[in-house]
């Protein structure tokens, strides 16, 4: 059986101390500078174009966008990208619900306004008083909310929008059962995305930045808009077309744009509002995400168990034996059988197994009865497909 051997964790960003402290300090080595790391922490650091240590076998995100992260180089090595969907779902559903509030009522040039007043306060109120029918805004009750993604942060917002009062209709063609049983019964559902659009004075939109929601909303989109809709963004910036935001504007389509992800284009832009990405920038979010991703870290390297990464299969297996064999590998088939086969050889009994899939990748835990011999662990890592394969024995 092997040796209790310890895990070295490099952090590239500053990470929650409620997290870190959740390593085991007899098992764990966190640092900023290690070379030879078992897995990476980051949260905004950009990786794109870094070079990740060999013995990298992990990489945890304490948040839940990835592009930061070379997912589709980790896929060719078999190493996890892990995140945590849903860890700051509530400080980004507030955030939404302030930006309402900020649109609505014109907050913001109500703010700049009063800033610029000058002389003593009988002045001041008189200015007040005059010019305070220029931000005139509107109330939420009764207005209609059009909620485009229906994931953790989409279904806070559209049942918070509820509380208040408002309508709302919801857009999600890939929702979960989980999902759906999570969302008031109060939300409506949109046929399609131009359906939503056509009937919202709000439009909060809460999707992952892929290649498919680049630039979702559009001009085309924009002109099926309700005039004076209010457009919030606190996904990705990419997700909306920003030069076809400020002629939604200009057309008076769109009459603020919230976003959560400033932009040269959009700097001091009328009608638009822009936050230095505040959405997961509370203490508790941070505090939430650490403990997440270090359990999932955790979990992976000592017992194979994935758990929320955005390029595996979720795989867990309870252990009743000792002896753990994880195995990464390409969407190919045969790979199983030849994994059986040669533990066979080596009268390896299989105590369990089990064997997931998700797109182009595949995920194996084997355990066995008896240790798994070092020239067995060699002879599944060399089978053509095999990406990455790890002995996970319990030490003594």
């Amino acid at each position: 059986m092997l040796e209790q051997r310890t895990f070295k964790i490099l952090t590239l960003n500053s990470i929650s101390s409620h997290g870190l402290n959740r390593f085991p300090a007899d098992r764990y080595q966190v640092s900023h500078d290690s070379e030879e790391p078992d897995a990476i922490l980051v949260r905004s650091h950009n990786m794109l174009n870094s070079v990740i240590p060999a013995s990298v076998k992990a990489i945890g995100r304490a948040g839940a966008g990835t592009n930061n992260i070379p997912v589709e180089a980790m896929n060719a090595r078999g190493v996890p990208v892990f995140n945590t969907p849903g860890a700051n779902a509530n400080a980004v559903k507030e955030l939404v619900l302030a930006s309402l509030l900020l649109a609505a009522r014109n907050l913001v040039p109500a703010l700049q306004f009063a800033e610029s007043l000058q002389g003593d306060d009988t002045i001041l109120n008189k200015q007040a008083e005059d010019n305070k029918k220029r931000f005139s805004g509107i109330e939420l009750p009764g207005r209609t909310l059009g909620v485009i993604g229906l994931g953790e942060i989409g279904r806070l917002v559209a049942n918070s929008a509820i509380k208040l009062g408002m309508k709302v209709i919801g857009y999600d063609p890939k929702i979960t059962v989980e999902s759906a049983w999570s969302l008031s019964a109060n939300v409506k559902k949109a046929n399609s995305m131009e359906d939503l659009l056509r009937h919202s004075e709000f439009i909060s939109v809460h999707v992952p930045l892929l290649d498919s929601t680049r630039h979702l909303i559009d001009d085309q989109r924009i002109q099926l808009m309700k005039h004076h809709t209010i457009l919030l963004n606190f996904s990705r910036g990419a997700i909306i077309d920003e030069d076809a935001v400020l002629r939604g504007i200009a057309s008076n389509k769109i009459r603020t744009y919230v976003s959560d992800f400033p932009s040269q284009k959009l700097q001091r832009q009328k009608g638009v509002i822009t936050l230095p990405h505040l959405g997961a920038s509370t203490t508790e979010a941070e505090d939430n995400c650490a403990v997440m991703v270090v359990d999932q870290l955790i979990d992976f390297l000592q017992n194979g168990n994935i758990t929320n990464t955005v390029n595996f299969p979720d795989t867990q297996m309870e252990r009743e034996v000792p002896f753990r064999v994880a195995v990464a590998n390409a969407n190919v088939p045969n790979i199983l059988g030849q994994i059986s086969t040669t533990m066979a050889k080596a009268e390896l009994n299989i105590h369990n197994m089990i064997n997931k899939s998700r797109g182009e990748m595949a995920y194996t835990l084997v355990d066995t009865d008896s240790p798994v011999p070092a020239h067995v662990l060699n002879e599944i890592s060399v089978i053509t497909g095999v990406l990455m394969a790890r002995y996970l024995s319990i030490p003594k």
